[in-house]
């Protein structure tokens, strides 16, 4: 059927399941916008753009999922404020690699006019690495899944 997805909430990925909850764009541009310091529909609905319905769906589903928490605004009776819960404020990690990817591979040289930054210091953030559990660090092919082990026994390969 056209325009419908399938459920990923049940499935054996971390990554399908991170998408059932936060899949859409529209989803991390909103999570984005908060951590620049908007709470409020009007303030996400007036700096995305993004149709009112549209924007009280993927509300509703963040706080659904545990990624906003909704509290009363103390400026206002009439609305209310969306908060990042300790699980929305996790997903900067995301936010920054998803931004470092896209620096480097949606732009020609010079494009991009703005840079994620440290606040105390003003330089530009480092660029992530995967880390092993020794601290080295990994390459796009040198890791697997495989079955979570309980302390003390042996690994096996994953089977796919």
């Amino acid at each position: 059927m056209k325009g419908k997805r399938k459920d990923l909430g049940q499935a054996n990925c971390g990554i399908a399941r991170a998408l059932q909850v936060i899949g859409d764009w529209w989803s991390l541009l909103i999570v984005r916008e908060s951590f620049g310091g908007k709470q409020r529909f009007g303030e996400f609905q007036k700096s995305l753009g993004l149709a009112k319905n549209i924007l009280s769906s993927r509300l509703k589903k963040l706080v659904d999922n545990g990624i906003f928490v909704i509290e009363p605004d103390p400026d206002s009776a009439l609305s209310h404020l969306y908060v990042l819960t300790p699980k929305g404020e996790q997903l900067h990690v995301i936010l920054i690699a998803l931004w470092q990817w896209g620096e480097e591979n949606c732009f020609e040289p010079g494009e991009l006019d703005i840079a994620v930054v440290d606040k105390p210091s003003g330089l530009p953030l480092a660029k992530l690495r995967l880390l092993a559990q020794d601290g080295r660090a990994l390459g796009s092919r040198e890791f697997r899944l495989a079955p979570r082990q309980e302390p003390g026994l042996s690994a096996r390969p994953a089977r796919r």
